[in-house]
């Protein structure tokens, strides 16, 4: 005799944010370094979490202090781990750009996943600092469409005019 027993399925499905969404959705823009990486169980101990301390250089928008930490899923903590499809993973000495949902009373978390967390990278050869758009990320006006490599409306872009967009963004408002 073979007995079925049904499983329970869990899906992440990652809707695409437009970028002027994405200034405008999060009450917090944080530029810094990642100086911490910690995982724990969640509340419930079901799962793990990540918990990442960034040292803030500056706000883009709003202001939560010189350093925060933030809570993002999945991770692994001994022999477990917890995978979830579309939260970014940080290391030590990553330089970062993340829009952040205020937590209050519990941690920040970035919006979107890893739609919400633009990595600041110098490229070989060069010394100019530019900022890595995340694979998964809206065109304005575009319907879903897949990631493709090399896509050029993914192409790095300066530091200093990534900041220049964003605070355009913010200065036109929501559309």
């Amino acid at each position: 005799m073979i007995v079925l027993v049904p499983a329970a399925l869990r899906a992440t499905v990652l809707v695409p944010i437009e970028f002027r969404e994405l200034v405008n959705t999060a009450p917090i823009i944080a530029h810094g370094q990642v100086v911490d990486v910690q995982s724990d169980w969640s509340s419930g101990r079901l799962a793990v979490e990540t918990f990442v301390t960034l040292h803030v250089d500056e706000y883009l928008k709003g202001n939560l202090g010189s350093e925060i930490t933030i809570r993002v899923p999945g991770g692994r903590l001994g022999r477990y781990r917890t995978i979830t499809v579309g939260a970014p993973v940080f290391e030590r000495g990553e330089e970062v750009v993340l829009f952040l949902n205020t937590g209050a009373p519990f941690y920040p978390t970035i919006v979107g996943l890893s739609q919400g967390a633009f990595r600041v990278v110098t490229l070989p050869g060069n010394t100019a600092r530019v900022v890595t758009p995340p694979a998964v990320m809206s065109v304005p006006g575009a319907d879903a469409q897949p990631v493709v490599r090399g896509d050029p409306a993914r192409r790095p872009v300066a530091i200093d005019q990534f900041r220049s967009i964003v605070r355009q963004v913010l200065a036109e408002g929501p559309r």
